[in-house]
């Protein structure tokens, strides 16, 4: 239970709040992903404008956890121009378990820190964030 406290005192920091007010107000990078060192959630990497969904899905490390976000752009049905910003906690089933325990205690907090999410994915795998789930979650 130790963990669980520590963790919900996760610090946040102030760049990764400032990256996100960019991504969702000037639209100057594609994705950002976090990750949480020494009870602090800092900025891990940065997708720009020209960046696809498969550099983001690249980004993430296969047996580390993660959160991110991800501006999706799309045309809805009625052809109108969209995009919808997606919070993705990526939990790998092989990164380990105290590992998986501090992200999942500390994502709701983390969450609330960045105000414009519409929608939340947590992902154990790169099959539950495939296009076609991010295409029918967006609409």
């Amino acid at each position: 239970m130790i963990q669980a406290n520590a963790a919900s005192g996760m610090a946040v920091s102030d760049e990764c709040k400032l990256k996100f007010l960019e991504l969702k107000a000037k639209r100057n990078s594609r994705f950002i992903v976090f990750k949480i060192v020494d009870q602090a959630v800092v900025v891990d990497s940065i997708g720009g404008p020209q960046n696809t969904y498969d550099d983001f899905t690249k980004a993430l490390p296969p047996n580390e956890c993660r959160y991110a976000v991800f501006d999706f752009d799309f045309t809805t049905h009625e052809n109108c121009q969209r995009s919808k910003i997606f919070f993705i906690a990526w939990s790998p089933d092989s990164a380990k378990v105290r590992q998986k325990m501090v992200y999942a205690s500390s994502k709701d907090r983390f969450k609330r820190e960045l105000d414009g999410i519409q929608v939340e994915l947590q992902v154990t795998d790169p099959s539950e964030m495939s296009m076609d789930i991010i295409k029918a979650r967006a609409y």
